[in-house]
């Protein structure tokens, strides 16, 4: 039998160990740790949560990767097109990790009616593009279908409908410039769907709409596009796939990745590792100093405990190991709790969304939450041995007492 756990285990079962002066100052330190592991995993769950959504709605209008010719200018607008028949398309086997390609072309325009006008980029797509991101956007109507004859479908952001007074079914002009002809081209769209992926910059911006009028304004072939847009299974590896596509592409075309586009979002998103990296080891500290001060108060309660072990001949580190089983069903408690109400929270904001956030600030309408068993177990594990190593310290004033001062000690 362990004699160290049974002591601990005697102690804790004590009646008078509830009422004693320490009891206050051990629910304390049991309330820091729940504190500690709540505030810790809503950090890392909001802040993997909001870098994701992020990153997943600039992934949504780009892609990961955007191969398109070298001579093409930094602007939104495609004006050298590329031919569609190229070895890597439709399927990029060349490189692994990739599971979807697509051809698309931007074309910028002008939204006219009775009463007002708006500027905007008309994003062609094909039949190869890939709606599942728009599917979580869409907020009324459909997605439009570009997989049969070429049609006057167009999805619009929820905050450009909201601007120009737009709705499901309403019908519009749209202006583009015409690089052939001094003229502009009109167009009539109809809108099928409405999106709002939260991120204005982006909503603003785009509407989606059949490819094959882009084609048919800038005079282009039916095989020539803009641009492709590739997707990836891993989003940690984009610059290294990155690089390995534009080795496998023609000499006059470059692949740029979303976070070298989009420099700025990526570089911003970054800082809230930092952000929860501080957290995280503020709050560990407070909680271990907590609990530190909760096994001093301990041990002083038990010097003539302590006093009498050491007189019947136990060790300094048996009785070390007494109180640091003590301290170990405390730290145990305390993540118990924090747990309970950390992942109640998060669960509660993952399915009923109780706290919005300013999409002109974070991008996104409210807070988002990735929970993941992975860093739940990691969390709580390194909070509890970190705690742990750092009442071995404290617990050092154990081999301090004598023996006759302690059963004297009152």
């Amino acid at each position: 039998m362990n004699f160290e756990l049974f002591i601990a285990k005697r102690i804790i079962g004590n009646k008078t160990y509830k009422s004693s002066v320490s009891a206050p100052i051990i629910k304390i330190g049991i309330a820091a740790i729940a504190i500690g592991i709540i505030v810790m995993l809503i950090a890392i769950a909001t802040g993997i949560g909001l870098q994701q959504k992020i990153r997943d709605k600039v992934v949504a209008f780009n892609g990961h990767v955007e191969i398109k010719n070298y001579d093409s200018n930094a602007s939104d607008e495609s004006q050298v097109p590329i031919s569609i028949n190229q070895d890597f398309y439709p399927n990029f086997t060349s490189v692994d990790g990739i599971n979807h390609i697509q051809g698309v072309a931007q074309k910028f325009a002008v939204i006219r009616t009775e009463t007002d006008f708006e500027g905007v980029v008309v994003k062609g797509v094909g039949a190869d593009y890939n709606w599942d991101y728009f599917k979580e956007f869409l907020v009324e109507g459909r997605l439009p279908d570009f997989t049969k004859e070429i049609n006057q479908e167009i999805l619009i952001s929820n905050y450009l409908a909201n601007r120009l007074g737009f709705k499901v079914g309403d019908k519009f002009q749209t202006l583009f410039g015409n690089p052939l002809n001094d003229r502009p081209r009109i167009l009539n769209y109809e809108i099928v769907g409405v999106y709002n992926s939260g991120f204005q910059e982006l909503d603003e911006k785009f509407c989606i709409a059949d490819l094959r009028h882009i084609q048919r304004i800038n005079k282009w072939e039916p095989d020539q596009i803009g641009s492709f847009e590739v997707f990836i299974d891993d989003f940690s590896q984009i610059e290294e796939k990155t690089v390995e596509i534009f080795k496998e592409v023609p000499s006059l075309m470059n692949a740029t990745s979303i976070t070298r586009k989009y420099y700025t979002i990526f570089e911003w998103i970054k800082i809230f590792d930092n952000n929860t990296y501080g957290i995280i080891a503020i709050m560990i500290i407070v909680a271990g100093i907590n609990m530190i001060t909760a096994l001093l108060v301990l041990i002083l309660e038990r010097t003539q405990m302590i006093g009498i072990l050491k007189a019947l001949g136990s060790s300094n580190w048996t009785i070390r190991k007494v109180f640091l089983y003590n301290a170990s069903y405390l730290i145990g408690l305390g993540l118990l709790w924090g747990n309970m109400i950390g992942l109640g929270l998060l669960f509660a904001q993952k399915y009923f969304k109780l706290f919005p956030l300013n999409p002109d600030i974070y991008y996104v309408n409210n807070a988002p939450v990735y929970i993941s068993w992975d860093y739940i177990i990691l969390l709580n594990i390194g909070t509890f041995v970190a705690c742990l190593l750092m009442l071995l310290i404290p617990s050092v004033i154990i081999s301090k007492i004598s023996p006759v001062k302690a059963i004297r000690f009152d």
